[in-house]
């Protein structure tokens, strides 16, 4: 028998759901037949927005509920949550991923770039989780997902304060796994280098970018970048029965790079 995993019933929640990992973990979502509500920063007639709406039809034949959101003001996510629970009648799985980087470095990192760094890659993953907590109880078999980092393991100079951010979100998944549990199952997930635009910009700072490019490959054992596919594949996984014994623990998907000691 094939192995394979519907989720069609279940009610999933994505934040970060317009770009980058976040459209690749919704259309996978999308493939195995959930319903789907997602939040991101940009207005429901932008591109990306759109973009989403229009991938998730295109994989599931639903229609998915897409709501503006700035993860870090609570209210906004507190409305999210409300219209994903009422339009779904209930919320299954938490895909909370909304984040970006917010490199500065120890000693020229502001003040403001500590507190929004935070904010964004730390506290809103505890505000949405906390908000879907009592959907989440009501499913039966709710789950949570929490995308942090391979940089929540290892890091390199000038990564500071996001690396902090997504260290944190490996306790955050510890605690929720001890306190929650059993009627809500907590993992969490360190992507490595995921070929996104965060990563074009990335190697846009350099003076060639297509050879940066190709040297950050040949660091990594499968050398290449990973997909946000790929990422969303985990994701899924990970909410499903096939994973059901699977909780407090954050697991790194990084091409093998962690591998290397030196």
């Amino acid at each position: 028998m094939p192995l394979n995993i519907d989720l069609s019933g279940k009610t999933v929640v994505i934040t970060g759901a317009s770009s980058g990992i976040g459209a690749g973990i919704a259309k996978v979502y999308a493939r195995a037949g959930a319903n789907i509500a997602g939040c991101a920063i940009e207005p429901t007639d932008h591109a990306n927005a759109q973009g989403f709406v229009r991938v998730v039809e295109e994989e599931s034949g639903k229609k998915p509920l897409y709501v503006q959101v700035d993860v870090t003001k609570v209210e906004q996510l507190e409305d999210f949550v409300h219209k994903a629970a009422e339009a779904f009648s209930g919320i299954d799985i938490l895909a909370s991923n909304a984040g970006t980087n917010v490199f500065r470095g120890a000693e020229s990192c502001s003040h403001d770039d500590w507190l929004f760094n935070m904010n964004l890659n730390l506290e809103s993953h505890w505000n949405v989780a906390r908000l879907c907590k009592p959907y989440l109880e009501k499913s039966g078999s709710g789950v949570i997902i929490i995308n942090s980092s391979a940089h929540s393991n290892n890091t390199m100079a000038g990564s500071f304060p996001y690396n902090v951010a997504k260290t944190g979100l490996k306790a955050l998944v510890q605690s929720l796994t001890i306190e929650w549990g059993p009627s809500i199952r907590t993992v969490g997930l360190a992507p490595g280098f995921i070929n996104t635009r965060l990563a074009e910009e990335y190697f846009d700072t350099f003076p060639d970018p297509q050879a940066e490019r190709l040297r950050t490959e040949q660091m990594y054992p499968l050398k290449r970048l990973g997909t946000p596919e790929e990422i969303g594949g985990w994701f899924v996984f990970l909410s499903s029965p096939y994973a059901a014994f699977a909780g407090g623990q954050t697991y790194v998907v990084d091409g093998g790079r962690s591998a290397i000691m030196m």
